[in-house]
């Protein structure tokens, strides 16, 4: 069984670059290559799941698109529920939601009502933090449910965008660090 460094660096190669998407200039970093490698896929989990194994998460919420194949798994490691939260127009019934801004463009996350109980200890799950504006919307949208986050979690940390600068009092946990834009 490989160690923790080791398990990083799989992930880490696991994961392509592709120049000049979603615009010129802009190094966008695939996470979806990790689930062509299963050994990849599985350490993100594996690693993941050590990492909040005890810190009572009662729900994993994971962000459309890539948080909530990172997330599902997730979630069913902790034995905690999962919630996705999704783009505008993609869920049936109530929903609450935040606007954010990204790297390109604003947008809005919702969840359902109700789906985070008032009390309830949540961690957020992205594919990876840039500016931060999609994790400080999840950070707000649990909060205006009455949940606790607990922490953050990314596969992916691109810190020359300082992301964490917008999410100041949530924990953030990543596993690799990319550079370039």
């Amino acid at each position: 069984m490989a160690d923790v460094e080791a398990k990083k660096e799989i992930i880490k190669n696991a994961i392509r670059g592709i120049p000049d998407f979603p615009h010129k200039g802009i190094l966008f970093w695939d996470v979806t290559t990790i689930m062509l490698n299963h050994q990849a896929f599985q350490y993100t989990i594996d690693l993941f799941a050590e990492h909040y194994k005890d810190k009572k998460i009662d729900v994993v919420a994971g962000f459309e698109a890539r948080g909530l194949i990172f997330g599902a798994p997730l979630a069913l490691a902790l034995k905690a529920a999962f919630v996705p939260l999704r783009k505008p127009g993609k869920l049936p019934g109530d929903k609450i939601s935040e606007e954010y801004k990204t790297e390109y463009s604003t947008d809005k996350i919702e969840m359902h009502v109700g789906a985070i109980q008032p009390g309830q200890r949540v961690l957020l799950v992205d594919d990876l933090i840039a500016t931060g504006g999609t994790l400080a919307a999840g950070i707000n949208l649990v909060k205006k449910a009455g949940g606790v986050v607990v922490e953050a979690a990314c596969v992916i940390e691109l810190p020359f965008l300082k992301g964490r600068d917008k999410i100041t009092g949530t924990d953030l946990f990543v596993l690799v660090e990319k550079e370039g834009l």
